[in-house]
């Protein structure tokens, strides 16, 4: 695990979330991986401790097939768990019901333990609009020697690079992070479908067209940016 950030307080009451940046297990094929996923989470209704403690469940998988220049292809999906309480991200792990039924299907469907890929981060909505139905996303690592204050606000305050944006959301990683996922906060651009994503995009490259508004902040090297449609969502 490496360490956190150490992020400014944060206000009160706090909407904490586990976000996942998942690759599928190389022996599934890419095709099958949503519907394997989906088969995963089923097998949270038999968790009845887990229904308590996730409120919400949003999987996308990446968008297969005129994928945006510049957009990460390395990973599979991106999972938005939103969670009763910060304790959930550590008493989760240790649930009997969750190690004795999901953890012995996570490597069917991934290719490590979930615990290995997951953040824990508070939101902040910077545009409140219902989300649509596909996702931009971008985990983010903050240049070197920017203060963490400066990071968060900076972000809070850029306006989106696509006027066709819906749902504008932050999350500032807290806690520790899983080795190789050294990302400082995730930021969601929703729009209300693939179509409507990639005629934002299009034609262009992402990275080009978010380093011009984030680039001051962001480390664009050591960030990974997703185009993802929503396979799975609950409630």
């Amino acid at each position: 695990m490496t360490s956190q950030m150490p992020f400014p307080q944060h206000p009160d009451p706090v909407q904490w979330k586990m976000i996942y940046l998942a690759r599928r297990n190389p022996a599934l094929a890419e095709g099958d991986f949503a519907q394997a996923w989906r088969e995963h989470s089923a097998l949270g209704r038999q968790c009845r401790n887990v229904q308590d403690k996730v409120l919400g469940v949003t999987q996308c998988t990446r968008i297969m097939g005129g994928n945006p220049s510049g957009a990460n292809t390395d990973y599979d999906g991106v999972n938005l768990l939103q969670l009763r309480d910060l304790g959930v991200a550590s008493d989760i792990w240790n649930d009997p019901e969750t190690r004795a039924i999901m953890r012995p299907d996570e490597p069917r469907v991934f290719d490590r333990y979930v615990r290995d890929f997951t953040l824990v981060a508070h939101e902040q909505v910077l545009t409140d609009l219902p989300p649509g139905n596909a996702l931009l996303v971008g985990f983010v690592r903050s240049v070197p020697g920017l203060a963490p204050a400066e990071f968060v606000e900076g972000l809070a305050k850029l306006p989106t690079p696509w006027p066709q944006t819906g749902r504008v959301v932050l999350n500032v990683v807290e806690l520790e992070r899983p080795v190789g996922y050294d990302f400082d906060a995730i930021v969601e651009w929703w729009f209300q479908d693939a179509e409507a994503l990639g005629v934002a995009i299009m034609p262009g490259d992402v990275r080009t067209q978010v380093a011009r508004s984030m680039g001051h902040l962001c480390d664009m090297d050591a960030s990974v940016w997703m185009a993802t449609q929503v396979t799975h969502r609950r409630p």
